[in-house]
């Protein structure tokens, strides 16, 4: 039975740490908040701006400390080994539960995190050339169906949510295809773009491609449709039930960290999330709000490890018991 770090920290309510940590107010001095992406992008800045507005809530600085690299899993062993004190938090992808199923690694985000809150995720869509003979995904999947092993597709690398996205909706159709894994957004989209592959799903980096009528999007993974494509349904809307994919992201502490500390975070980053500053800072990169409370947070992270873990398992893609 999976179990996440909150219960620990409920249970340490009797020991001495939660004694002193209520014996004085908390904060007393700055917070730390790890990102693992690097500076100056589109998480980074909305990341800074929600700390500006948090921190004028709790009366002490947030200090953004970014680790990037390793698919954005420097996080994870930086709040394993910080003190449990709720002065060292962490901005947590999904990408980091995923991980932790795919490879074998010195942490278990489900054990060794206590969640805060969730924030946002983005929009994924799938693309294709603006020249493509397929308007609708209807049209590509029946093309694909009725040419076995043709498609080619394209994502951001093995075991992304847009290759995870991909997988689960043409194995409901029994179709096979070419998976292409390109490193990054921009390598995708030229791809896209020339008719290198015939199709990718990506996050809202596609943006500027659309607008510029460099490729179209038929579909996309959100649980609404897009305000700048109201024209673009939903795979939802088109009968896929479990096809909403947002990569959702969240805020954790590390484990043991005393519940009250975890309520007080939670009560001021809540209130700095819905501020129109930060409202407007995710609205610049179609982002929008995904708001779960601590409770909440941690059964969606439950639901999805587990979710993923199957997928994961009929893809092959599982990380082997370590020898």
């Amino acid at each position: 039975m999976l179990g996440w770090g909150l219960g620990s920290a409920l249970l340490s309510c009797t020991g001495g740490f939660a004694h002193a940590a209520t014996a004085s107010p908390w904060p007393e001095r700055p917070i730390t908040l790890i990102v693992p992406w690097p500076a100056g992008g589109q998480t980074d800045l909305t990341l800074r701006i929600l700390s500006d507005e948090t921190e004028k809530l709790l009366g002490q600085p947030i200090v953004v400390i970014n680790k990037p690299g390793a698919a954005g899993t420097q996080v994870a062993p930086a709040l394993k080994m910080a003190e449990p004190d709720g002065y060292t938090i962490g901005q947590v992808p999904l990408t980091v539960y995923r991980y932790a199923l795919m490879h074998n690694v010195p942490w278990d985000p489900v054990t060794d995190f206590s969640p805060i809150l969730q924030v946002s995720g983005v929009s994924f869509g799938v693309l294709v050339p603006a020249d493509s003979p397929w308007k609708t995904w209807a049209e590509l999947v029946d093309w694909a169906k009725k040419h076995p092993g043709e498609l080619i597709m394209g994502s951001t690398g093995v075991g992304t949510t847009a290759h995870l996205a991909t997988e689960e909706l043409l194995q409901q159709h029994g179709v096979t295809y070419v998976h292409v894994p390109y490193k990054g957004t921009a390598d995708q989209m030229l791809a896209v773009a020339s008719g290198l592959i015939m199709a990718g799903v990506n996050s809202t980096g596609f943006a500027p491609w659309v607008d510029q009528g460099k490729m179209r999007i038929l579909a996309l993974f959100s649980a609404e449709r897009s305000p700048r494509w109201p024209k673009v349904p939903t795979m939802l809307e088109l009968g896929y039930a479990q096809a909403v994919y947002t990569s959702p992201w969240g805020l954790a502490a590390p484990r043991g960290t005393p519940p009250e500390v975890i309520a007080k975070l939670h009560d001021a980053f809540r209130q700095a999330v819905f501020s129109p500053r930060h409202r407007e800072a995710l609205a610049r990169f179609d982002q929008s709000i995904n708001y779960l409370n601590t409770a909440d947070y941690r059964a969606a992270v439950l639901q999805t490890v587990e979710h993923e873990r199957q997928l994961l398992s009929r893809m092959n893609l599982l990380a082997k018991p370590a020898q």
